[in-house]
């Protein structure tokens, strides 16, 4: 059976803090909190607009957690310097617009190849995993192997939204991921309600869960989300493996 990680995006503690601008609630605190709870990592998206998480948080996160820490980022020459010095395990490619509230679909590698393939080259070299936000289309899935990326997270957003179709373009989609060698993540919108079936996709090898966590969180705190996701993707791929 392969296994599942759980990576837990923790920028929305930020946003909460900066509400009221200081430095309560910490991220980083949330961060070693998910951890303790069962994270198996953490992710972090440092905008062009700092709407969220603030440089200084990647350098302490970074520096202070003893999980991976996934940096998302747009493919800037800014975002991909930061990333080349702090050196995050991952860095995940997203689209990003200043006028959109959270990420809206998957970045267009395959109409961006020429400029996307020197940003997956730098973070590499630098020996960071390169990882794109791509929709469960063949073609961007060929682009992104064809650009040299280690891995895809597959868009879920249009499967949590109920969109017909969308679970099966998403099984195949992962098929095809690990068939092209690149290892297969998935995210977005995922909530206790929905994240059996993704979950229990036998070539997704970890799912990147953030707004629902710390929304939740408000209500029945961190660490106890956190494990229940944690035992929850755990038994939808136990109960997918057995006879």
């Amino acid at each position: 059976m392969t296994t599942i990680r759980l990576g837990v995006n923790v920028d929305h503690v930020a946003t909460v803090r900066n509400a009221r601008g200081g430095a309560h609630p910490d991220p980083l605190d949330a961060a070693q909190a998910a951890i303790a709870a069962g994270a198996d990592g953490i992710t972090i998206h440092l905008r062009e607009d700092r709407r969220h998480i603030r440089d200084d948080d990647v350098h302490r996160i970074r520096a202070a957690i003893s999980k991976p820490l996934n940096l998302e980022m747009a493919a800037t020459a800014e975002m991909t310097a930061l990333a080349c010095q702090v050196r995050p395990h991952a860095s995940c490619l997203v689209p990003e617009r200043r006028q959109e509230v959270t990420t809206e679909g998957g970045l267009d590698v395959a109409g961006n190849i020429d400029a996307l393939r020197p940003v997956v080259a730098m973070l590499t070299a630098a020996g960071i995993r390169v990882s794109l936000f791509i929709d469960p289309d063949p073609a961007q899935l060929h682009a992104a192997a064809d650009i040299g990326a280690a891995v895809v997270e597959l868009h879920t957003g249009s499967y949590a939204e109920g969109k017909a179709g969308e679970l099966d373009r998403l099984r195949t989609a992962a098929a095809l991921t690990t068939s092209l060698g690149l290892e297969c993540h998935a995210g977005h919108g995922l909530t206790f309600d929905n994240v059996a079936v993704v979950a229990a996709l036998p070539e997704v090898v970890e799912l990147n869960i953030g707004h629902f966590l710390i929304g939740q969180a408000i209500i029945d705190g961190l660490p106890a989300v956190v494990s229940r996701m944690k035992r929850l993707i755990m038994q939808a791929r136990v109960a997918r493996a057995a006879p």
